[in-house]
């Protein structure tokens, strides 16, 4: 039997580490991506067995949400990265400026529920035009609860629970 990450509520996790940067420093080089998901994949290595192998595969999933935030931004306000740990799981919380929700739904990667798709282009990242998740294949591979959230009045959540354990297959 699988076993589920806690709620999405972060008082289950130990805070780890917290980036913000002005978003339109963010996105004024694409390598930002890559130099914040190496940071926070290196820190979520922390206390493995094998924390290079453990951080290798986790970047990939780090980097493909981090990609979702960047593209689906605008210029203004402030994103944060943030990690947190538990006893089973490990979290990536990615908070950003977004549009006001529209009344569009989407399932999230694992549990079913319907959640909001922002009116920015973070609709389209998320979505296929036949209304298939995107981020389902990827919270498959890596045993992850992913979830895409309003975050208060115009504000986008991206929420993802890792395994701790090491024993991806």
């Amino acid at each position: 039997m699988e076993e589920e990450a806690p709620s999405f509520d972060d008082h289950a996790f130990a805070p780890m580490v917290s980036l913000e940067m002005n978003v339109a420093m963010f996105k004024s080089r694409w390598q930002f991506c890559d130099r914040i998901t190496e940071y926070l994949s290196d820190i979520l290595g922390q206390g493995h067995s094998d924390p290079a192998r453990y951080s290798n595969f986790l970047s990939v999933a780090a980097n493909e949400l981090i990609e979702l935030a960047f593209r689906s931004t605008g210029e203004l306000g402030r994103i944060r990265f943030s990690l947190y740990r538990s006893a089973a799981f490990n979290r990536l919380r990615i908070a950003f400026p977004g549009e006001e929700a529209s009344g569009r739904k989407h399932t999230s990667a694992r549990s079913g529920e319907y959640l909001p798709v922002p009116d920015t282009e973070c609709g389209y990242l998320v979505m296929k035009s036949d209304g298939t998740v995107l981020l389902s294949d990827l919270a498959t591979i890596f045993r992850a609860a992913i979830r895409i959230e309003k975050d208060g009045g115009q504000g986008i959540q991206i929420i993802a629970d890792f395994p701790s354990a090491e024993d991806f297959r």
